[in-house]
This record gives structure tokens, C-alpha cells and sequence, in this order.
């Protein structure tokens, strides 16, 4: 299709890992079909009298150094944009909140966003799995210190706890009631029973991986395993974990059947699901990676796959 203007919100783009980085990869396939890329971060973005409007630099991107080039400078409307990729890390912070009500300022006629940033406040990525208790193990979010030690006794003296704010297995701890610090780990994170967090059953099949989905348009596209290090409880990549070969199982199918429907009325074009034994722990919706580790095991290239359903929906954009 003919050239479309492509914002992308996201962190600083001279700190990506353009080797794993899954928002470079999907930049480098839409400028090699042609598209125009501009980059912003939050702080770029404003609102003028009810209209959002961002700073901009019109960039290039190359996998050999310097890795991006800026061609030009700007600002102006987002609605100028025909799509705006918002592909900013976690945590889902205020700041990051704020910027989901900007972003919702957009008029979908004019331009898409992706994802919808009304999709992201609702899909908080500890939260929105509570959803869907059937597919989850046993979890409790509570900031009642009590409760918290009752539930580990349910579930056989362990369990897992999270912020929930969290991200990239940040602030996730194991718990054993042989544990004599899980009163004062408990007050820590809890802040003394002020914050709530996340406590889930422990799932002992982390030992083999964590398995993140990848999801476009409700559909799996890609598998990674995660696995931890012996020494840890996470098998998150940036904190340690190694990377295998995934297979999309029939259950992996099931679980993507059952979030589909939300996930269209949401809005959440691009997701990760984080799947344990079976186990639907995360739903990632902010900023999905692992396509260039899939597209190492397998192969593969999913960023065409993105970018093929990034031009569908700027083709339709209006027509609703």
C-alpha cells in the first residue's frame, strides 16, 4: 500500500537493543515497505485545547551503526499520523496513564493507534487476567498481610507474590511458609498492609519455562520459552533467564479462543500471554517482545506479520 506516517511513542530509542528490541524490528520492516517513521516520547506529547498534538523526528533505522539517523524535525497534530504504535515499556505508571487519556484524543477516523489506548488502561497487565478465573491459577490480590498467609496455607505453604505494577519480573518473590522472613517480607511489600500486590499459587513447572504467546488479532503467531536460572524463580530474559524454542499448543489455542472477544472490543491488537504449566499468569499488553528471539528459533519473520496488520487497519481506519 502507499506510504503511511507512522508515529511511534516509546523509551529512548539510542538505549534499544536493536538485536532483541521488538518495536525496532517492526520500525525496520515498515520502512522497508516504504512507510515514514517518526519517533516520540511522552514527553513529547501535549493537548491544545482538546486536540493532542506531539514533537516529532522524522527517523530512520538501520541494523548497521549508527542504528537510527534523524531526517527531520517537527510537530503538529497526532491526527495528522495515520497510525501512532504506542510502545512504551512498562511500568504502566501515572505518567503512562496520562498519556493512554491523551492518546484517546485521537480521532480513529483520522488515525489508529496501536494499541488502543483505551484497551491499555482497562488490560493492566497483573489485573486483567483476573478476568478470566478459569484459565488462571489460584490468586488473591489483597494488601492484607493476614489473608496473604492464610492463602500460602491453601496452597500447600508456597506461593508467588508481585507487584502489581511491576514488570519484566521485577519485585516477584517466592514464599515458603519454612521461611522465617514471610512476615517481614510480607510487611515490605505490602508497605506494612497499605499496598495491595498479587499473590499466586506456585507453579512448579516454571522449573521447565515460562512461556510467552504472542497474539495478533487474537490469534498466536509465535512461542518463546523462558526458563530460569537455577538460582532464580524468574524466567524473565532481562533478569537472567534463557531462552528456548516454544510450541503453540492446543491449550495455548484454547486460552487465546477464550480472550479473543475482549481483546477485539478492546482494542488490543498486539499481546503476550505469559503461560506456565498450562496456566494463564500475564497479559501483556503495553509493549509485547520476544519477535526477534521467535523469529531466531523459528526461522521466521513476525515483524511482517505486525506490519501486514498495521496497513489493514490504517486501510480501515474511518470506514467503521
Amino acid at each position: 500500500m502507499a506510504g503511511l506516517k507512522i508515529g511511534v511513542v516509546m523509551d529512548p530509542i539510542e538505549k534499544v537493543n536493536i538485536n532483541t528490541d521488538t518495536t525496532f524490528v517492526v520500525m525496520l520492516e515498515a520502512e522497508r515497505r516504504g512507510h515514514a517513521l517518526y519517533y516520540m516520547q511522552q514527553d513529547d506529547l501535549a493537548i491544545r485545547g482538546g486536540g493532542p498534538e506531539g514533537r516529532y523526528k522524522k527517523i530512520s533505522v538501520a541494523r548497521a551503526a549508527p542504528h537510527y539517523k534523524i531526517t527531520g524535525e517537527g510537530a503538529g497534530p497526532l491526527g495528522d499520523f495515520d497510525v501512532i504504535l504506542m510502545r512504551k515499556d512498562p511500568p504502566f505508571d501515572i505518567k503512562y496513564f496520562y498519556t493512554t487519556h491523551l492518546l484517546s484524543l485521537v480521532d480513529p477516523k483520522e488515525c489508529v493507534v496501536i494499541n488502543d489506548p483505551h484497551g491499555l488502561r482497562e488490560a493492566t497487565e497483573k489485573l486483567y487476567a483476573l478476568r478470566f478465573a478459569k484459565l488462571i491459577p489460584p490468586s488473591l490480590v489483597t494488601s492484607d498481610m493476614a489473608l496473604l498467609k492464610k492463602f500460602m496455607g491453601e496452597q500447600g505453604g508456597e506461593m508467588i507474590v508481585k507487584p502489581l505494577e511491576g514488570a519484566g519480573g521485577r519485585g516477584v518473590l517466592y514464599l515458603s511458609s519454612k521461611d522465617r522472613n514471610v512476615g517481614a517480607i510480607l510487611e515490605m511489600v505490602t508497605v506494612e498492609g497499605t499496598v495491595p500486590v498479587m499473590a499466586q499459587r506456585y507453579l512448579p513447572e516454571i522449573r521447565q519455562g515460562d512461556k510467552r504467546v504472542l497474539v495478533l488479532d487474537g490469534e498466536p503467531i509465535g512461542a518463546l520459552l523462558r526458563i530460569p536460572k537455577e538460582n532464580d524463580n524468574r524466567a524473565n530474559l532481562h533478569v537472567g533467564g534463557a531462552s528456548a524454542r516454544g510450541e503453540i499448543t492446543e491449550r495455548d489455542r484454547e486460552i487465546c479462543r477464550a480472550l479473543a472477544a475482549d481483546f477485539k472490543k478492546l482494542g488490543l491488537y498486539f499481546v503476550g500471554l505469559d503461560v506456565i504449566g498450562g496456566w494463564l499468569t500475564e497479559v501483556n499488553v503495553t509493549s509485547p517482545t520476544c519477535v526477534q528471539e521467535i523469529d531466531a528459533f523459528e526461522g521466521v519473520k513476525l515483524e511482517e506479520k505486525i506490519v501486514d496488520s498495521i496497513e489493514k487497519k490504517a486501510a480501515a481506519r474511518g470506514k467503521s
